[in-house]
């Protein structure tokens, strides 16, 4: 019995000793709150050198910790990396179910927790930690690192960092470090098959068993197994014991390695030196150009450039790669090769990849090689040996070492004999595949993931189960192995008439947008003639299901909500992305409902961008029978006016939980569903429109009216789609609609 009272002391002093812990880390409480626009943005860490909270990235905030430097912040975590800037107006709020985010949108945790919160701190090693309430920590960043680790920290058996787009942009970019099962620290390109080809840098340290990649405060940064070192990367240390120095190792945008020091003084200026680098030549990443280009590079910098023959996909981000600027539609069926191509030499370049040929014979015998074969179109002579390629062209170098002669085929500019032809450009959706480079950065803030063909037919279980079908083609569920997170891939059936510009469509438009009401598109899968789409998957049907088929209609409240999403979401394509975009196809079809039945707007397989240089779209897309306006069957151009038309018809489906037309009605007047409103808006019985359900008769009226304005023969009574919330919202007043 006399130990109890001992027992009891230590259970005391314990607690207190926590309890102290706790104190000096700058303890975070329930329910405290962040927002980028007011104080605190952010929780610091007792010595005020990491941040955890919002920072700025694009046109607006991303969530993350960084190091509280001056002049400028290095961001060494980021929260749900590659979701779009959130505004100025989101708050992050500490709650027992984790870390809840608010905007506009809605709300969700950024942080899932397996049992109830009760504290968090940022720490000074930049670790961020959650307890519960017994002060037993339930939750912490360096579990979960992006493109860093900090002094104190481990990447551990089977885990991986991936860099970022830029130093501006945290998105998951290009490039990835994993610390495999078999000892080994390897970097690849992200859109590889993670063979020893594809690796561009490793450790060489195959010595199996749990092997891990620490790096400790003091700037030793190395291998370790069971505590003791297997290898030794870098090793640093500072003299100056009047500064804090702060270490980690960051896989950075180009594919380099490095190990960073940053030296704090008093006035938490700080000065970031790079302490050791696993590559010395940026040009050995493999992938830092994109397909069809190679890398050149100087003791200080790299460049990309194209292959004689070819041209830049965009000459702004070299690192996309190059595209041929010239197509042969004869190609194998041309009898007189030489007619219509030469070729060009390069010396002292080299590139990746399989050759389909590999013949023993002389350099000029190599070069006549390729010009005769149809499906040649660079050879690569070195050593005697002959080796033929299709395109791509990947990981394409220039080594001033190598003795490598590379030909290129290009297309003779003026022939007599040849008549007719034409040189015209067209994208890389020509090539077997598409660039190496697995996120295709468009616009520089987002990126889109490269699959394979195979990678997707094992994603869909061999397409197994079809969600939908419509013109382009099927679409198919399916779940990657990040987590087994499900998708939607939508493989394009008709891509001769018309799939192909459809695709091109959408990969650079989805791409480049992002909005709580819009299909998020993920990646991609080019190969020859298969081309695939991979988007967000969406389960809860469609706004068609939810207004027609099921038994339970929504509610009026839950209806007004889904037309002003649906709105905004249009808006957005019209006038708050970069490039504006006219959907075409807008109709509760091609309206998708989450689980949170938010509704998001899919099928951009129709959609034109209008660039801003331009007033409207040629008459060549599909028309939307029942939706489309009156103007798709005029020679006319069509504009953002016409899906304004459609989100008309839409809203009176919306508001009457009926289709634009149906037979089995009680009267003829009913049949045509805008005729009939119209008719029950002239003799003011509205209540008849909703079957006698209990509704605002005010918002009916409004949205009444805003729907046969938008379904106006002549596009110039029809309001923008800004206005037409504006008028949904009650803010401004909504004139007498004609009839349509």
């Amino acid at each position: 019995m006399a130990n109890v009272p001992v027992l009891f002391l230590l259970l005391f002093i314990l607690s207190g000793a926590v309890g102290a812990q706790l104190q000096q880390s700058n303890m975070i409480a329930l329910g405290s709150s962040l927002s980028p626009s007011t104080q605190p943005n952010s929780w610091l860490s007792r010595s005020r050198l990491f941040a955890f909270g919002f920072y700025p990235q694009g046109s607006g905030f991303a969530i993350g910790i960084w190091l509280a430097s001056k002049p400028a912040i290095t961001v060494v975590w980021s929260a749900n990396r590659d979701d779009a800037p959130v505004s100025s107006n989101a708050t992050l709020e500490f709650t027992r179910g984790g870390l809840l985010f608010h905007n506009n949108q809605g709300e969700e945790n950024i942080i899932d927790l397996q049992e109830p919160a009760f504290s968090a701190s940022i720490l000074d090693s930049g670790n961020f930690v959650i307890y519960n309430n017994e002060s037993r920590v339930i939750w912490e960043s360096f579990h979960f690192p992006t493109d860093t680790i900090l002094g104190g920290q481990n990447l551990s058996n089977g885990h991986k960092l991936l860099s970022s787009v830029s130093t501006s942009n945290h998105s998951s970019g290009r490039f990835y470090l994993i610390m495999q099962a078999d000892g080994n620290l390897v970097a690849y390109p992200v859109n590889s098959s993670a063979q020893p080809g594809d690796a561009y840098w490793s450790t060489q340290t195959f010595d199996g068993g749990l092997v891990l990649l620490s790096l400790n405060r003091r700037g030793l940064l190395c291998l370790r197994r069971s505590g003791l070192n297997v290898d030794t990367l870098a090793r640093s240390s500072y003299s100056d014991k009047d500064k804090m120095i702060i270490f980690r190792a960051t896989l950075d945008a180009d594919g380099n390695f490095r190990l960073y020091a940053h030296s704090f003084e008093i006035s938490n200026n700080s000065t970031g030196l790079i302490k050791w680098s696993a590559l010395q030549n940026q040009c050995k990443a493999k992938g830092f150009c994109g397909v069809n280009s190679y890398c050149s590079s100087t003791a200080a910098t790299a460049d990309c450039f194209c292959f004689p023959g070819f041209v830049f996909l965009n000459p702004n981000m070299k690192s996309l790669g190059c595209y041929l600027s010239f197509i042969d539609e004869e190609s194998c069926r041309r009898k007189e090769p030489t007619l219509f191509y030469n070729l060009t030499a390069l010396e002292n370049v080299e590139w990746g990849g399989y050759p389909y040929s590999v013949i023993l014979m002389n350099k000029e015998d190599c070069s006549l090689s390729c010009l005769e074969d149809c499906n040649c179109w660079a050879a690569l002579y070195m050593g005697g040996t002959c080796s033929k390629h299709k395109l791509p062209l990947i990981y394409g170098v220039l080594n001033r070492n190598d003795s490598a002669t590379a030909f290129f085929k290009i297309q003779i500019s003026r022939v007599a004999d040849v008549s007719s032809f034409f040189i015209y450009r067209r994208r890389l959706s020509r090539y077997k595949k598409l660039s190496e480079d697995a996120h295709l950065s468009l616009n520089g803030e987002f990126t889109l993931r490269s699959f394979s063909y195979s990678e997707l037919e094992k994603v869909t279980d061999g397409f197994k189960e079809e969600l939908g079908r419509n013109s382009f083609g099927a679409v198919y569920k399916g779940a990657i192995s990040e987590g087994g997170k499900l998708v939607a891939v939508k493989r394009l059936e008709r891509v001769v008439e018309e799939g192909e510009s459809g695709f091109r469509a959408e990969i650079t438009t989805i791409g480049q947008t992002h909005h709580r009401n819009l299909v998020r598109l993920l990646g991609f899968c080019i190969e020859g003639t298969r081309k695939l789409l991979v988007y967000e998957f969406i389960n809860k049907g469609s706004l068609a299901d939810l207004l027609f088929k099921v038994e339970r209609r929504p509610s009026w409240r839950e209806r007004v909500r889904i037309a002003l999403e649906v709105a905004r979401g249009i808006l957005y394509l019209h006038e708050e992305c970069e490039a504006r975009i006219i959907h075409c196809n807008i109709k509760p079809q091609h309206i998708l409902m989450d689980d949170s039945w938010t509704p998001k707007i899919s099928d951009f397989g129709l959609a034109k961008l209008l660039m801003p240089n331009q007033n409207g779209t040629l008459t060549s897309l599909r028309r939307t029978g029942g939706y489309s306006a009156p103007e798709w069957h005029k020679n006319t151009l069509i504009t953002e006016k016409a899906d304004v038309y459609s989100f008309g018809v839409v809203l009176l489906e919306i508001v009457c939980c009926r289709s634009n037309m149906e037979v089995n009605v009680s009267t003829a007047d009913e049949v045509l569903l805008s005729n009939w409103v119209y008719k029950r808006f002239v003799t003011r019985e509205l209540e008849k429109l909703v079957r006698d359900e209990v509704v605002d008769i005010s918002t009916l009226e409004r949205m009444v009216k805003v729907g046969l304005l938008c379904i106006q023969d002549d596009p110039n009574l029809r309001p923008s789609m800004k206005n037409v919330i504006l008028m949904l919202e009650g803010t401004m007043d909504i004139p007498i609609p004609p009839s349509p």
